[in-house]
């Protein structure tokens, strides 16, 4: 069963401070797809990711490298941008999910065929220009319980 939870965020250092916040409940393998239009901020939830895992290399957006890596953090980050690629290419991104990383693929509805069974869709829709709206759905039972966490937080203020 897919779940959908919304959260707004207010300026791009609330954005990055809760996917900091989601940072510390993630595990090795853990995939997330991020979703919505040019400069939503999907590269600044990235970057809350990343200083939430610990990562200390400046994080941008692998718009023409496709896989950006990072390595100095509680767990590996691999950073992917697929804009630009259709779901009939195979550039072997699915060899990064289960390398004991987190991997985060923007632009992944332009590759369903490619993504694992079980992974967080993270939607960012701009509500003006600084606020936007967050919106998760689940897909499999570790991304289920991924959600849960985020509701947790969410029941409880924190």
């Amino acid at each position: 069963m897919r779940r959908m939870q919304q959260r707004i965020v207010r300026s791009p250092e609330e954005t990055m401070a809760f996917a900091g916040k989601l940072a510390g409940i993630l595990e090795p393998d853990d995939v997330l797809t991020l979703s919505g239009d040019l400069g939503a901020g999907k590269t600044v939830f990235t970057k809350g990711l990343a200083k939430g895992l610990g990562i200390q290399e400046m994080v941008s957006s692998p718009t023409f490298t496709i896989i950006k890596e990072y390595r100095s953090g509680r767990l590996p980050l691999y950073h992917m941008d697929v804009y630009r690629i259709s779901d009939e290419e195979d550039i072997g991104l699915e060899d990064y999910f289960d390398q004991g990383g987190i991997t985060v693929i923007e632009w992944a509805e332009n590759i369903p065929s490619w993504l694992p069974a079980d992974y967080l869709n993270v939607v960012i829709t701009r509500l003006d220009e600084k606020a936007r709206k967050i919106t998760f759905t689940a897909h499999g039972p570790r991304s289920e319980h991924l959600y849960r966490e985020i509701m947790k937080d969410e029941d409880t203020g924190n």
